[in-house]
């Protein structure tokens, strides 16, 4: 079993071996719940740079929370600790960049949020009720597409830097706009990914700390979520 989501495998769970004492298991509940926690954490640090406005802040936030994101991936036994640490970082970037975009285009970020809330809710009945089933050839359609995306970014991060502007993404015609809506879909599938992992490292018997890093691995997705819809009701704005 494969998420789109790259901190979630069933490898993953399988490293993490089975904990036999009840108590010490992973479960669903204790996974919703440090994720409420760590969204509490992330709402923080994104008041602290809407309302004390700083490049430190987003930049800080952007380079902390990847590496954070990156040594909880390494050491998820850490993820108790680094989970947290990341959700602040992450929440003075997301703070930061939202304050931008709400400076440009009124009532943004209100809409953003709202439909952020509203994928996830619509993904998770979805999931829950079985209108979407986590097939294998469903698993590695999201893959492959994540992985697109992936290379077309790093495409355009490096040809930024010989003055390449890549119309697909930044562009607000007809193709930016399909290519937004395109990557908004991928990463809401990547949501019922996320979601089929977290039921079956519950059922598979992963321990207790496996609770933050799925929580921060759902995190990870939503994000991204949130980031793409602000990119993309920004281009419908400029039209």
């Amino acid at each position: 079993m494969i998420s789109g989501n790259p901190t979630l495998s069933e490898k993953t769970f399988q490293e993490a071996g089975q904990i036999q004492s009840a108590h010490q298991r992973m479960t669903i509940e204790g996974t919703i719940n440090k994720t409420g926690i760590l969204f509490l954490i992330l709402l923080i640090g994104a008041s602290i740079s809407w309302y004390t406005p700083s490049s430190i802040f987003v930049w800080g936030g952007a380079i902390g929370g990847f590496i954070m994101a990156m040594v909880t991936i390494f050491k998820k036994e850490w993820a108790p600790i680094t989970a947290p640490i990341y959700a602040g970082l992450e929440g003075l970037f997301l703070g930061g960049i939202s304050l931008m975009y709400a400076q440009a285009y009124g009532g943004i970020v209100f809409n953003a949020v709202i439909l952020t809330l509203g994928v996830f809710a619509a993904m998770l009945i979805a999931y829950r009720s079985g209108l979407i089933q986590v097939t294998k050839r469903f698993k590695m359609g999201v893959v492959a597409a994540t992985g697109g995306i992936f290379l077309v970014y790093l495409a355009s991060f490096v040809l930024g830097f010989f003055g390449i502007n890549v119309s697909l993404i930044h562009g607000s015609g007809l193709m930016g706009i399909g290519f937004s809506l395109i990557i908004v879909g991928v990463a809401a599938l990547n949501l019922v990914l996320d979601f089929d992992m977290i039921e079956k490292g519950a059922q598979a018997g992963a321990p207790k700390y496996f609770e933050w890093y799925a929580s921060f691995s759902l995190m990870i997705t939503l994000v991204w979520l949130y980031i793409e819809i602000l990119r993309l009701l920004s281009k419908l704005q400029n039209r």
